[in-house]
């Protein structure tokens, strides 16, 4: 990892922050379809700017609700790049400085995950985001893992997107090094952000990452739903399963609970 490299992209980084955060402030988007479409210029603009490499396979649902597993802050850059979309975040986001307000104003559907009926109260949100036609990405592992397998799927927020009789299409992603970063270097630790690590060091060292690809896979068809599911724990074993089959994490793992 290059410290000067890091430098430069951090500079780089927060000059996009001031140029889309400015035209959020001034353009204030009334429509969920305007600011869904603001983050995705956003994102695609650091994707590119950052010199992460971005290989898609599939197609991103143009309606409905899509689910994958979650290994990192990157991932709603990648998500929001390949496509304007909605997404469904844990609500201690909107009370950071600056990331909350341009997540809220970005659409943003906060749940406060352990707390009863937060998805219930989410599910007006994320209603209103498929009525206007925008696919709304969420992780049900609740949190972010090293990518070697993937954690139980809370069922809460797939209950009430099932409910609602919308689509839900499964996606994997992962990243990879396509370029020597030194020997310490792994993508499970210095990508992926998990467990107690801080969040800017962890920023920072990624921004000095030569070679960072993501990949982004999305299944062909929405996920088929057995006609015996009638809990929504067995949803949400099946909705994991869906996840598993894409590859990139451990197929052992996919019936567990």
């Amino acid at each position: 990892m290059s410290f000067f490299r890091a430098l430069s992209r951090s500079i780089q980084l927060v000059g996009y922050f001031v140029r889309y955060g400015t035209e959020l402030l001034v353009t204030q988007p009334s429509t969920r379809e305007a600011r869904a479409d603001w983050l995705h210029r956003f994102c695609a603009a650091a994707l590119k700017g950052l010199q992460i490499e971005l290989d898609v396979m599939g197609e991103f649902p143009k309606r409905g609700a899509v689910i994958s597993n979650h290994l990192s802050y990157v991932d709603i850059v990648v998500f929001a790049a390949v496509h304007p979309c909605v997404f469904v975040s844990k609500a201690e986001i909107a009370s950071v400085p600056v990331l909350g307000w341009m997540t809220t104003m970005s659409g943003t559907v906060y749940v406060a995950r352990g707390h009863g009926g937060s998805a219930m109260r989410a599910r007006k949100g994320m209603q209103a985001a498929l009525d206007a036609g925008l696919p709304v990405v969420f992780f049900p592992e609740g949190t972010t893992s090293n990518g070697s397998g993937l954690l139980k799927f809370h069922s809460g927020l797939l209950a009430q997107v099932m409910d609602s009789g919308a689509p839900i299409t499964a996606a994997r992603i992962q990243y990879s090094l396509t370029k020597e970063n030194g020997p310490d270097v792994r993508v499970a630790n210095d990508v992926c952000w998990w467990g107690d690590a801080k969040m800017l060091p962890h920023i920072f060292k990624l921004l000095g990452l030569r070679g960072l690809r993501a990949e982004l896979r999305f299944a062909e068809q929405p996920i088929a739903f057995s006609e015996s599911v009638t809990h929504r724990k067995h949803a949400a074993i099946e909705a994991r399963a869906a996840v598993a089959s894409l590859g990139g994490v451990l197929e052992r793992d996919a019936l567990t609970a």
